[in-house]
Parts: structure tokens; sequence; C-alpha cells
């Protein structure tokens, strides 16, 4: 086969994108054999900015990143970081970089993506100012915001909200300026963008529509002080965030003379061909054949499909794609599908409108009965069922008042939609596709089918449809849906837990032989574990249980990647004394541990060897420390700002009632981690919206949010109950976390245990609120019974010399360790830029043998 080269230029999601789906055409297909080159501008290979703002919450650019380990070595692919393309010369088909190589093609592939407009207003480049389009201008927004108080974001689109979000979570007043006459302009009508503004301004967001920025004013150090709006108010400022939109990249194609349009984009056909035979352009660079420039990545994964397509000899063509947008805006769920502003001749209008809850939902229809669109704020559960609808203009399955007003008719579910209908946009799989992965594939799982197919594996907001449709396919073809823990057992985790709790079972061995079969495998082991702590049924580390554990619970410790093990005492609430410190730093000093202060509120040490565990913990005791549980399910913290004692803005003590909560919950086993915060006010310091459950103080008592944490997906609590008093917070916490310890799945954390929940919040309001189900004083036993057994499991493991003995490194030298055997540390830096930088680990390094000579900086 003829190698040819074919020249990449820009490694963003949509360029990716097209890589993948060049090595996924057969082989045999393509009347070549392609030699790639990737000319990427940024340091970092291709990462998710659909969730870039989740970087805010910890996620890592290593987390981010979609290029899968191995690729770009597998595919021979030469991928030239930082050196992005200058110069097409289109007569002799050759590229120029940055560093002034020069390369040959005999395809090209622009993939440019787009660049944040800045509104050319007067002192739009004063220092503090900042565009939301990279990671490093990520970075560059967190550190001016160390000496910020006041946040402006100007633009209220989809990015513009999220910058506000991030502005609003690291503490700052913020402001939205917005030039339309209402939110999100562009996906919501006049009465979704109604509620949305409200609903922000309800967080303390300050928002200003139908007003344009003029000018921004600097001090005398060139740093951005205030800002002059058109409708003549002033704005006091510290940071700016430009999210007015962006612009195609297509400099490179106006430079070498291929045809751009009049308000950018590189002019392309059906095919994604520009003028030039040689050249294609996809995603936000490309101005498609329907005359629009596409600033969203399922438009571009379709572009990227349908040039690698050309480029293998297979056939493709783009002309239009899904502009539907889900997500969870400062908190608040907003959806927008088809024709949502109503567009269309003769489209006529259905609306759901509940002020009080905060809840708009508006679909278009045709005069005959199709779908052509909708807009869904404040509730947008039903969207996964209606896109699809919206798309393929579909017949609806019944009124569409019936479809907008909550628990109509139970008919929203997978089954109405048509095989036809595109259940993932991201990459364009219909249902139909799934049922044939499932009824003639063979896959049984929801994985198995994301790999299968792809769907589910862009944005995520497909996953729960794509679930439903699987499970009625397996079930319509008979197959029972195995709803259990593992093979070993037929009943889920729930129903485990309530046959432990109602049969008094205190062991593993007699669960399995009166409820299961064969010995338990990893799956089943831990989770009946974690049962058995979150029930009170001793030391994990006692009899039967230890066996159970996992590699962190049975040493009570995290291990780490270079095999040692972290360190981290509790410190409720942040609060530590000075004695404290100072015991810390000795033990970290005389044991050569890396120290870090993490966003929890505590100090972890890292790089301890399993023989070290006890008698740093001895210490660690002895000065009034205990477990921070950090290796378990289980409480981790509760993170607090300085609350009124301190701030000027704080209305009650968060700090008091952190520690509270922390020594309350502490060693509370659960199907997985637990995180709170507490905040004194509505400027929300201590992040608690982002946590498994947050209090925010207002002025008349407490507002208890529920559901939110970090991962992969991140998501906003949701409002439980507002302006609770102390001992209404308490027991209403109480109640939520038994009732979520009692119905979880296993490894199932609180915001998909939320979403998953049947009813959803309002169920969660009744139960534990209302005693709907009659079980609220069984989940105030448990919680009494967890705080009055509690034991810190290190003191108590430090009390029994059999727990102690399985503190080693070495089961045939638990004495002095073998002399040929050396831990070596490196401390030789404070702070490493990352934990494995050129190749010196952080931690001890176990060497074997004779002492090798150790290279150090």
């Amino acid at each position: 086969m003829i190698e040819k080269s074919l020249v990449l230029v820009g490694h963003g999601m949509v360029g990716q994108r097209f890589l993948e789906a060049l090595f996924e055409q057969p082989a045999a297909g393509q009347p070549h054999r392609w030699r790639v080159t990737v000319l990427a501008e940024e340091s970092r290979p291709a990462y998710d900015r659909v969730h870039l703002t989740s970087w805010f919450s910890g996620t890592s650019a290593e987390e981010l990143t979609l290029c899968p380990p191995g690729f770009i070595e597998q595919h021979g692919i030469d991928l030239r970081l930082g050196d992005p393309a200058t110069t097409i010369d289109r007569g002799a088909r050759t590229v120029t970089t940055r560093s002034g190589a020069e390369l040959r093609y005999d395809a090209l592939v622009l993939a440019t993506g787009s660049y944040p407009f800045v509104p050319p207003v007067p002192g739009h480049d004063a220092a503090g100012c900042h565009v939301y389009r990279t990671i490093e201008d990520l970075e560059a927004i967190t550190a001016s915001a160390q000496h910020a108080t006041i946040g402006v974001v100007v633009g209220g689109g989809l990015l513009g909200l999220e910058a506000a979000g991030a502005l609003r979570a690291m503490g700052l007043e913020t402001h939205v300026v917005e030039f339309a006459p209402r939110l999100m302009a562009l996906q919501v009508d006049d009465g979704g963008g109604a509620v949305l503004r409200r609903k922000i301004e309800d967080l303390g967001v300050h928002v200003h529509t139908g007003a344009g920025t003029q000018r921004i004013d600097a001090d005398e150090n060139g740093r951005a002080r205030t800002m002059a709006l058109s409708d003549g108010t002033d704005l006091a400022v510290d940071l700016v965030v430009f999210s007015a939109g962006v612009r195609p990249r297509d400099q490179l194609a106006r430079d070498c003379g291929l045809p751009v349009g009049e308000r950018g984009g590189i002019a392309v056909d059906e095919h994604c061909r520009t003028s030039d035979p040689h050249i294609w352009a996809i995603g936000e660079c490309a101005l498609a054949v329907d005359g629009r420039v596409y600033a969203l990545v399922a438009p571009g994964y379709a572009m990227a499909d349908t040039a690698a397509r050309e480029l293998a000899g297979t056939g493709a063509e783009f002309t239009g794609a899904d502009t539907s947008t889900k997500l969870k805006l400062l908190g608040v769920d907003v959806a927008s599908f088809g024709d949502a502003l109503g567009t269309a001749e003769g489209a006529l209008e259905v609306l759901y409108a509940n002020s009080r809850a905060g809840i708009y939902k508006k679909l278009v229809v045709s005069a005959d009965g199709r779908l052509l669109g909708g807009v869904l704020v404040g509730d947008a559960e039903s969207y996964a069922t209606l896109r699809p609808l919206a798309v393929g203009k579909s017949q609806l399955p019944g009124p569409a008042e019936q479809l907008l007003v909550p628990a109509a008719d139970g008919r929203q579910g997978p089954l109405v939609l048509p095989d036809e209908a595109v259940v993932c946009s991201c990459h364009d799989v219909s249902k139909g596709t799934i049922r044939a992965a499932v009824s003639e594939q063979g896959m049984r799982t929801v994985p198995e089918v994301k790999k299968c197919t792809k769907a589910g594996t862009g944005c995520g907001s497909c996953v729960k449809l794509l679930g439903s449709i699987v499970t009625e396919e397996l079930e319509a073809g008979g197959i029972e849906v195995a709803r259990g823990l593992c093979e070993h057992f037929t009943h889920t985790r729930a129903e485990l837990y309530e046959i432990v709790r109602v049969k008094g079972i205190t062991g593993f061995s007699r669960l399995i032989d009166e409820h299961g079969s064969g010995e338990g495998c990893d799956i089943c082991k831990p989770a009946v574990a974690s049962i058995l702590a979150a029930l009170g049924n001793g030391h994990v580390l006692d009899g039967e249980q230890a066996a159970l554990q996992d590699t962190n619970d049975h040493f009570l410790a995290n291990l780490q990647r270079n095999g040692s093990y972290s360190v981290v005492p509790r410190i409720p609430g942040g609060e530590i004394t000075p004695d404290g410190l100072i015991t810390i730093g000795e033990i970290a000093r005389d044991y050569g541990l890396y120290t870090k202060i993490t966003g929890g509120q505590r100090i972890d040490l890292f790089g301890a060897t399993v023989d070290q565990l006890p008698g740093i913990w001895r210490r660690l005791v002895d000065a009034g420390f205990e477990s921070g549980h950090a290796y378990g399910k289980a409480l981790r913290t509760v993170k607090s700002c300085v609350g009124r004692t301190w701030c000027r803005y704080g209305v009650q003590d968060s700090v008091a009632l952190a520690i509270e909560l922390e020594l309350r919950y502490r060693g509370l086993r659960a199907p997985h981690k637990l995180k709170s915060a507490v905040s004194g006010c509505a400027r929300e310091c201590a992040e608690a919206q982002s946590k498994d459950f947050g209090v925010i103080a207002t002025s008349e008592g407490w507002n208890l949010y529920v559901g939110g944490n970090g991962g992969t997906t991140p998501r906003h609590a949701d409002l439980l109950a507002a302006d609770l008093d102390h001992d209404t917070l308490i027991r209403t916490i109480d109640r939520f976390l038994m009732f979520y310890i009692r119905s979880a799945d296993r490894l199932e954390r609180t915001a998909p245990w939320l979403d998953r929940l049947e009813g959803g919040l309002d169920h969660l309001r009744a139960v534990v609120m209302d005693d709907s189900l009659g079980i609220c004083a069984e989940l105030d036993e448990l919680m009494a019974r967890h705080v009055e057994t509690y034991e810190d499991e290190w003191a108590a493991t430090l009390a029994d010399p059999e727990r102690v003995r399985r503190f080693v490194s070495f089961a045939n030298a638990p004495g002095t360790p073998d002399p040929t055997v050396r831990f070596v540390h490196e401390r030789d830096r404070i702070r490493p830029a990352r934990p494995e930088e050129d190749g010196f680990p952080l931690a001890p390094a176990l060497i074997t043998g004779p002492a090798p000579e150790v290279r150090t900086r």
C-alpha cells in the first residue's frame, strides 16, 4: 500500500476525534496508508474543553485528557506539541511551523478551532483581564483571584455562566454583564431567561442584561479597577473574564488564499473539503455548507467523522448537525434542543411554568403534532427523551402538555423513541444502533455498549437514557438483567444492607452461606465490609472483617502509586493548634515525609512504609490527633470558611458547625467517600454546593444542599431545605446520610444516587423531613448508635498488640528490616511540579539488592 503524508493542524477535541475516526476505518477500504503529523499550538495533547470548569473543582489536566494512553505511539503519529503551523504553501503543498520546520502534505486537515472574542473596548488589556478558553487561562484566573474580591464576567452565554460559577466558588462577589436582553439568548427564550436569571440572582450573582461594556479603567499599576456599562452603571472590579463568544481561527486559510465566510470560517463543501482539493477544514474553524459556523463539540465530531471517511475512501457528507445543549449552570439545570425559539413557520408553543419552584418548560410543536424543539429550565429530566424526538421531528407519543407537567403519565421512556432517533448526538448514535448492539452483537452491559457504539462517551448527557434502552432491550429479549451485587450475590447492596440489619448478621461467612454462593470476590467482600462497619460491627481489623478489607482499609492508610502510604490525621474544620502543627512538622521531618496542605483543610503526609505507620500514629495519637479516614469509604472532611467570628460578611459561626458535623459523622462508613462543607454566608467560600452535603448560613438559619460532588462529571448540590434551625439541620443531615447508606449501590456517590432515586429530590425531602416511608425513627436510631459507639480506629489499633502485628513491610522479617534493603527519600525539592517529574518519585523508593548509586539534583 502506498504511504502518503497527512498533516493535521490542531489537536483539540475535534482534532483528536478526527484521528480516532481515521484509524477506525477498515484498512481494506483505504486507498492509501497515511503517515500522520499533528501540529499543536498548546503544550499538552487534546483535552476535554466541555468539562473544563471541573478543573476548578480539582479535576487534573491528566483527567481531562482525551488522548488514550499509547494511542499516539500505536498509530505512529508524529505529534508536535507547542509547534503550530504558521504558513501554508498550497502550490508546493507544504506547511511551515513556528520552529521553522517545513512539512510536505498530500492531505491537509485544518482543525484550528476558534479564539475568544474580546470586545475592543478601552482598557480590555489591563492586568486582571482574562479569557476563558484553555487550562492556562484557568490557571491565570485562579492566580488573579487570589488578590481579588470582585469579579465580572462579560458574556451571559453557556461559557460565561460557567465562568461566573467558577468566580463565585472562589469567593468573589460576581457580576455577569450580557449585551442581549436575557441570559443564554441563543438557547432560551424570554420566559426561560427570566427564570434562569431569577435562580442565578438568588445565589448572589449580580446580573446586568441589555448592557454593554464601554470602558475598563485601570489604577496606577495598570490593574483593572472599574468598568463602565452602557446603561450608566459603574462597577468596581478586580478581575474581568471575557466570555463574549468565539471567532473561527481561519487566518492560515486567509493567508494562503482559501475562501472564507463574510463573518469568518473556512468555506467547505458537504465533504468538509475546501476549494483546494488537498485541504479539509473541520470544527469551529469551518463554515459548513449550510452557511453556519458550529461552536459546539457534537457538530465538530460529525465533521471530523466526515473528513476521516473521505480520506479513507468510504465517503460521507456533513450538511448540518444537532445543536442541542444540556448542562447545569450555577446549580440550575438548563436544556435547549431543536427549534427552541420557535422560528419555524406555523410553530406552536406549549408552556409549563412554576415560578415558586423555579421551573420553566416549553415545547415547540408543528400543527400536525410533530415535536420541533424545546426549552427546559430548572428541571431538565425529560431532555434525554425529548431531544431525539425533536431532532427527528417525530410525532409526539401523546399530548404535548402531558409531557411537560411533572409525573404526567409515566410514558417518558425510551420505548416512545423510534429506532432512527439519535440518542447520542456527540457521536451520532441512534436508538436502533444501540438496540442492535444488544440484540445482534451480544452486548450485555452499558460499558460494553459504550465501547461498541461510542454512545455516552462524549458529553455524557445521554448515559441515563442509554442505560434504560440497554435494560429494556435485554428484558425484551427474555434476558434476565443482573441486578445483584456480583456473581456471588443476587441481591443489590441496598438489599444486603437490609438483610444484615434486620437479621443481625455480623460476619461475611454467615451472609454468603445464607444469602449468596461461592467464596466471594473483590467486589462483594469490601462492600459487605462497608455494610458491617456502617452498622457498627466492631473494629475493621478484627476477626473475619480484616480479611474483607481492600488495600487501604487493610492498613488504615491510603496506598500511593509507588507502594508507600499516606498518613492523614483529622483536623476538624481546619482548626489546629500551634502544638499540633509542630507535632506534624516534627513527624514529617523525622520520617522524611512529603507534606501537603489539601483543599479539604488538613495536612497529608506522604511516603510512609507499612512498618512506620504504627510509630507515626503513636506520636499523632499522643498529641491528640485521630484518624482522618482518608483511606476509607467514609466521611473525609467538613470544610469551612472562618465564619462570622472573623469575616465581615459572615452571618453564622460556620467553623463551630463544621467541627460539630465532622466530629458527629467521623468514621461513618458509606457506599462511597463523603465530603461536606459549611459556608458562613452566601459568598460560599467553603464551596458547600460542590459537596455530598453542604450547609450555607442565612440570616435566619442554615440552607442544606445535598447530592453535589466532583469527579469526572461534577454536579452542583440541590437545595433540600432552607432556613433550618440548628437541631432541625442536624436531624435532617442524620436522616439524609443514613437513607443514602441504606439505599445506595456499591461505590455510588450521593450525586448519581440522587439522580437515580425515583422521585428525586422531592422524594428524598418527603422521606427525611416528612417521614413518608415511616423509617425516620430507624434512621435516627442508627445514627445515634454510630455517634455513641464511635472509636478512633488508629487509637484502638495501637491499643491491641495483635492488630499492630500486621504492620510489617516484609512477612519474613517482622523485626529489623533486611540490611540489603534501603528506603531512599528524595527531599531535594520542596514542592515538585509533578509527582513523577523527570522520573524522580516523591515518596520513598524501595530498592533491593546492593545499595545503588542514587542520582540527585
